[in-house]
């Protein structure tokens, strides 16, 4: 009778297992270099493939990966231009960006590099700012990807508000009493948060006498903004 693998002789197979992985993963990254440098696409697949076996190319800039791939250096300039980008930004949008907002800020500044830059590289570029403690995190709001640059903290009522402004850019007490079906008090209370924290701006030049209060973070308004390149 044949007795079968104990639970110590499991773990050992799946440990080489798992030092093979991670030797072929090696010699993957130093043949692909170039390529998972360069190509977004490339570069995602390879993190995903890192993911797989416990291995986080970005936890050092001095380590094995970082002087392998020159990655660690790549995301620690993405960091610092995004750093950047959201103190230059901040006076407009009080420390809320879109996504999608800054990327395009990126490009701008980054448009002799020839390397592209993807969401994903954002998202993990952010990451490792957390450890500034100056409160850079993504959120996520309605369909919108924000970037938050302050320790501000957001409640329900308040990303509500930043979900219905997505669609014009701007909100008025009688639009959020209407299709929140809030009191006029609950709506005011968290526009003037909103408008104390520095996220929105107020424009009273309308005929029909109604207070818009324009949101910079869900709108296209912070694309006039310059970010020095």
């Amino acid at each position: 009778m044949r007795r079968r693998p104990g639970i110590g002789g499991l773990q050992t197979a799946a440990a080489a297992r798992l030092a093979t992985f991670r030797s072929q993963l090696e010699d993957f990254a130093r043949k692909h270099k170039n390529d998972i440098k360069k190509n977004p696409t490339f570069r995602s697949q390879f993190h995903k493939m890192c993911a797989q076996v416990g291995v986080d190319p970005l936890a050092s800039n001095k380590g094995f990966w970082a002087e392998l791939l020159g990655i660690g250096d790549f995301y620690y300039e993405l960091g610092v231009q995004i750093v950047d980008i959201c103190l230059a930004t901040r006076p407009l949008n009080g420390g809320l960006i879109d996504l999608q907002e800054l990327r395009n800020l990126l490009r701008q500044r980054r448009k002799s590099d020839r390397e592209a830059v993807t969401d994903d590289d954002c998202l993990r570029a952010i990451s490792k700012l957390k450890i500034l403690g100056s409160g850079y995190e993504v959120i996520s709001v309605g369909k919108k990807k924000l970037v938050r640059s302050v320790p501000t903290e957001l409640n329900k009522d308040h990303n509500e508000i930043l979900e219905l402004a997505q669609a014009q850019g701007f909100v008025t007490v009688d639009e959020v009493e209407k299709h929140l079906s809030w009191t006029t008090g609950r709506a005011t209370d968290a526009l003037d948060t909103l408008l104390e924290e520095g996220l929105a701006m107020i424009d009273d030049g309308h005929r029909d006498g109604r207070r818009r209060y324009w949101f910079p973070c869900v709108s296209t308004i912070s694309s006039a903004v310059g970010v020095d390149t």
